[in-house]
């Protein structure tokens, strides 16, 4: 095995990017205060072709350099949009067609590798905050809770770590099996 040099990863230029088919899910940062998770989740919705990042509340938005450090540019390929209530997006989407599901650990939540992911749907996920998690009027407004199974003693993981495991299990579901 050799490790691949840069130019042979054949990345997309920005502009190829953004005329690229996205899978139908949308990420919704629900009060996230740490600029790196932030950036961290522009990146990971780069890498597996995410239609659209809102972020709400006291999510940061872009062009900011600690957002930046961690984004390495995703900031300039995913769409995003800053909207200051968390419900109002939620129930835009709602309305549009979208299945909404808050990623957090809830009575009678759907466990990940349960969930029934479709290729005839468009769906958003919800993260949340690092300490508070989703809003619990955003769980209720949400048309599912989505919880990632966990087994050691915390029982919570970080949320650019969480957004990775299910965004991954997206994709994994909307386009690599369709």
């Amino acid at each position: 095995m050799r490790k691949l040099k840069n130019s042979e990863l054949n990345r997309l230029e920005v502009e190829e990017f953004k005329q690229t088919e996205k899978i139908p899910l949308v990420v919704i940062l629900d009060n996230i205060r740490s600029l790196n998770n932030i950036g961290s989740v522009f990146r990971t919705s780069d890498a597996f072709v995410v239609e659209k990042i809102y972020l709400c509340g006291i999510t940061a938005t872009p062009p900011n350099k600690d957002i930046h450090k961690t984004a390495l540019g995703a900031t300039e390929t995913v769409a995003w949009e800053y909207v200051e209530n968390t419900i109002d997006v939620v129930q835009s989407l709602q309305e549009n067609g979208y299945i909404v599901a808050s990623i957090e650990q809830a009575d009678n939540a759907t466990m990940l590798e349960d969930f029934d992911i479709s290729t005839n749907n468009k769906y958003a996920i919800v993260m949340g905050n690092e300490v508070k998690g989703v809003q619990q009027e955003v769980v209720s407004t949400s048309d599912h809770c989505i919880e990632i199974p966990q087994f050691g003693t915390k029982h919570s993981l970080n949320i650019s770590v969480t957004t990775g495991i299910v965004l991954w299990k997206f994709l994994e579901k909307l386009r690599l099996k369709s």
